[in-house]
Formats: structure tokens, C-alpha cells, sequence
């Protein structure tokens, strides 16, 4: 007898992850490693895979009870032994968040993260990833020769960025994923309200790829000028990408139509202080994240009025950088000027501000350096000389720890204020780089996909930048790729 019933198409895996950044990568090891048969589908061609995690530094922010703690996960360095690195609590880590997000984190997405962000970089360098301490961004030289780090966040992958993806891409061909580049993922497949597939484009042609689940790790709407303007408001299609040019939000898209809910903040992203110069400053791979100018708490910014317009030391670095973007782009031609001078100038990250090309203006006296940038001279040299006497030398200076060496002017310098008073003198412009947006798709802690009922849609997920919920205004350093590794593990764990 002739069975004529439909057939179900066969699945081309059990697992399909859109993305091919730290999350996407992170989802698709957790599922390889549980047996599951799995495609992930890279947007960009080989050489330029990576999404936007390969232009990081790698940072990755973990809770840990200091250095001896981390020992089993960083490679050895022979600084180790005149090295303090003070513990970082989980309770350290949801204040942080909580803190620069202005309480809008969802709270049971930071509760996992700050729980499971060390055991996952543990995992993943059981598989082949390797980590060390990050001496060059998050310490200073003590006065004993020593290092003494600061601010939480302490621990990144060796090589950056760079060696992060590289380390991910060997993984995942060792463990036998599916990885395929040039793939145009653009929509969702659903049949009776389950996902079961996606359609992709390939050289041009249409294909449909079928899955029992599918994990969404594409990114945000960061390299859309036009989704930028629209969600995060005028002016902003005038700010420099730093990272993938892939990320246009196009499965976010996807993920709405088929009546997903928005998850976060869609009003915000991270943007930071980004080199000025055009010709270099946009989704640049080999100087990556080099542009950023990262060293302004220890001298001040101004605009090209000669005028400043922020607390450069309002608290460590690394809980401000990614809000202060936003305000130079604010600022008359979204631009501004990174000012010190030849006492502080030795202190500056190395790695950005003696890069190839950089846009460096080099001035004997404070008149000429605003000359030389086109800022009115007289007031250039009213501002420092207000900072300068304003200052509060009372207090010894120390770069390590929140000191409270305030200049007491308008606005304030609440710590890390040095007078500005050594030639030569050194102005680094800066505009604003946006690094990813915020606001993505709503869904559970395991990365299970919501829509506007609350209800979980089956068969698809999210993670990285594709969440959404735990960042709004502002983000810790180095939470994000932890938010990657943690909810992209989830997510590759469930499916």
C-alpha cells in the first residue's frame, strides 16, 4: 500500500547558530559538545569573520577571589609574583552593573551572569581558549616596582580580540561544527508556531536550512545609520563603527515579524571615545581596538570651544568609557580633544596612544597646542588654568584607586586631577565609536525567545547582543563578552 502523506523535510542539523562572534561561537561549542549536529552560519567571508568581538581587547569581566584564584586560568607571567590583584565578588559585580545602569539591569539576567561568568571562561579554556592578566589596560607601576590592579575587571584573552575569535574558529573545527561564511541568514522559518529553519542567501541564492532549533548570536543594529537613527536619535548615523560592518540588524528584524517581543533598552548603546581621524576610524582590522583612547581620566577633555564638559574622573574606567561616546557626539562637530601634558603623557596605554597613524598634536606651550587644533586659544588656556588652580594638592596623587584628588570647577574632576602645567603639551581629538547597541530581543535566562505574551517561542533562541535586558545608559567593562560566554553557553546547553 502507497503511502501518500506529506513528508517532513529532513533537518540539515540539530542545532543552526546565526553569528559568528564570541556568543555565537560560545552557543554552538555548548551544543557540539552535548552531541548535537550543528551549522553555524557566518555572515562575513572568512577574513572578515569574527563579528564584533574580534575588535576587542578581549577583556572579560569575572568575579574571582584575586590572583591566587586565577592561577588554574591564566597563562603564567613572570610579573605575577609582584602582582596584587584584589578580589572582585559577585556582589562587587551586580552593584557594578546595577550602578552604571541606573538600576534598569533585568535582575535575574545579572544575577546569572555575575554566577556563571568565571566557570564558563574555565570551560571554554578547557576546550582551547587561553586567558591572562591584562597588565597593560588595568594597572599602574606601584612605587615599589610592583602592579596593582584596578577597577574589576582583570582578566582577557591573550592576543586580544584577535586571538579570542582565532581561538574560537580552531575550537569549533576540532570539536566538528559546521562552519559555513558568506551566509546571508535574513529570516526566520516557523511552522506551527515552532522555528524550524532559517533562509538564507548564498552567492546570491535562496536557501532554506532546517534545524530543530535555532540560535540567534547576529548582533545588533550598530551598522545600520539608518536603525541608529531611528531607535537611537538624531546625529547618531554620523557616528564611527568600530567594529563589524555586519551587524545591521537585520535578524532582529526577523525575530519581530515572527512576533518576538524587544527585550532592554532600544534607546542606548556603548559608544566610547574613538580616534578622529576618517580615514582609519571605521571598522578598522588591524588596528581594531587600538582607536579607542581610553587613558582620558588622567588629563581632561575639552570641545572645540576650549570648554570642558564632563567629570574625566568621575570612577575607573571602566564604568565610564562606554557612556562617554554619547557626550562627544553632543558636543559642536561631535568632537573633542584629549589633553595632557609631558608629566602624564609617559602614563598613557601604549598600545593607543603610540599606535601607527595615530592623531597626535604636539605643542610647546597651551596657546600653540589650540592654535594647532583650531580652539580659540584664549579659551583653551582660561580652562587649564582654572583646572590648575582648582585642584586639591592636598591629596597625594594615585592612579590605582579611586583617590579623590578633586578639581573643585565646573564641571568638577572628582579624581586623578593633575595640574597641567609641564610642556610640551599633547591633544588627542576623539569623536564618538559605537561599539553595540543595547535593546535586542526579549527572552528567559537560558535564551529561550519571548513574545509580546510572555510566552517562549519554541525552538529559537538568543544571546550576545541579540538579548536583551542587561545593559541600559552604560555597561562594566568587559560584561559584555562575559554575557556572551554565559548566555550563549545556556542557550547552546537548551537547544
Amino acid at each position: 500500500m502507497t503511502n501518500n502523506a506529506p513528508q517532513s523535510p529532513v533537518n540539515d542539523a540539530d542545532v543552526i547558530v546565526v553569528g559568528g562572534g564570541n556568543a555565537a561561537f560560545t552557543a554552538a561549542h555548548a551544543a557540539v559538545t552535548r552531541g548535537r549536529k550543528v551549522i553555524l552560519l557566518e555572515k562575513a567571508p572568512k577574513d572578515q569573520f569574527g563579528g564584533n568581538s574580534y575588535y576587542t581587547a578581549g577583556a572579560t569581566r569575572i568575579a574571582h577571589n584575586g590572583l591566587e584564584d586565577l592561577q588554574d586560568l591564566v597563562e603564567f607571567d613572570e610579573r605575577h609574583p609582584v602582582s596584587e590583584v584584589p578580589p572582585y565578588s559577585e556582589a562587587d559585580y551586580a552593584a557594578d552593573i546595577a550602578k552604571v545602569t541606573e538600576g534598569r539591569n533585568d535582575k535575574e539576567m545579572t544575577e546569572v551572569l555575575v554566577k556563571e561568568a568565571a566557570a564558563g571562561l574555565r570551560w571554554l579554556k578547557s576546550l582551547g581558549l587561553k586567558y591572562r592578566l591584562m597588565y597593560e589596560r588595568q594597572t599602574y607601576k606601584t612605587e615599589e616596582g610592583g602592579y596593582l590592579f584596578w577597577g574589576g575587571l582583570h582578566v582577557g584573552n591573550v592576543d586580544g580580540g584577535e586571538g579570542l575569535m582565532k581561538d574560537h574558529l580552531a575550537v569549533g573545527e576540532k570539536l566538528g561544527i559546521d562552519i559555513r561564511f558568506d551566509q546571508d541568514v535574513h529570516d526566520l522559518i516557523s511552522e506551527n508556531g515552532k522555528v524550524v529553519g532559517v533562509k538564507v542567501r548564498i552567492n546570491g541564492e535562496e536557501q532554506e536550512l532546517r534545524a530543530e532549533s535555532v540560535i540567534l548570536g547576529a548582533g545588533g543594529f550598530e551598522s545600520s545609520p539608518e536603525l541608529r537613527r531611528e531607535h537611537l536619535g538624531e546625529g547618531w548615523q554620523n557616528a564611527r563603527l568600530r567594529g563589524t560592518p555586519f551587524n545591521t540588524g537585520s535578524m532582529l528584524d526577523a525575530g519581530l515579524r515572527l512576533g518576538a517581543a524587544k527585550g532592554g533598552d532600544w534607546s542606548t548603546c556603548h559608544s566610547v571615545q574613538w580616534d578622529a581621524n576618517p580615514e582609519i576610524n571605521e571598522s578598522n582590522r588591524e588596528l581594531t581596538n587600538r582607536l579607542t583612547r581610553q587613558s582620558y581620566p588622567l588629563g581632561i577633555i575639552v570641545n572645540n570651544r576650549g570648554e570642558r564638559f564632563l567629570d574625566e574622573g568621575a570612577d575607573f574606567r571602566n564604568l565610564t568609557y562606554a557612556k562617554y561616546g554619547k557626550v562627544i557626539l553632543q558636543q559642536p562637530d561631535s568632537v573633542a580633544y584629549q589633553i595632557f601634558d609631558s608629566s602624564l603623557r609617559p602614563m598613557l596605554r601604549a598600545e593607543e596612544y603610540e599606535m601607527p597613524g595615530i592623531s597626535e598634536v604636539i605643542a610647546d606651550t597651551v596657546e600653540e597646542l589650540a592654535e594647532k587644533i583650531g580652539v580659540d586659544a584664549a579659551a583653551l588656556s582660561k580652562t587649564v588654568s582654572e583646572f590648575n588652580s582648582s585642584i586639591d594638592t592636598t591629596i597625594e596623587y594615585d592612579p590605582n584607586v579611586l583617590d579623590g584628588r578633586a578639581a573643585k570647577v565646573t564641571p568638577p574632576k572628582s579624581n586623578w586631577a593633575n595640574p597641567l602645567d609641564n610642556g610640551p603639551f599633547y591633544a588627542y581629538p576623539v569623536t564618538c565609536g559605537i561599539t553595540f547597541t543595547f535593546g535586542g530581543l526579549k527572552g528567559t535566562t537560558d535564551g529561550q525567545v519571548l513574545n509580546e505574551d510572555g510566552e517562549i517561542i519554541e525552538g529559537l533562541y538568543a544571546c550576545g547582543e541579540m538579548l536583551g535586558g542587561l545593559f541600559s545608559a552604560n555597561y562594566p567593562g568587559g560584561s559584555g563578552l562575559a554575557a556572551g560566554v554565559v548566555f550563549g553557553r545556556r542557550a547552546g546547553n537548551l537547544a
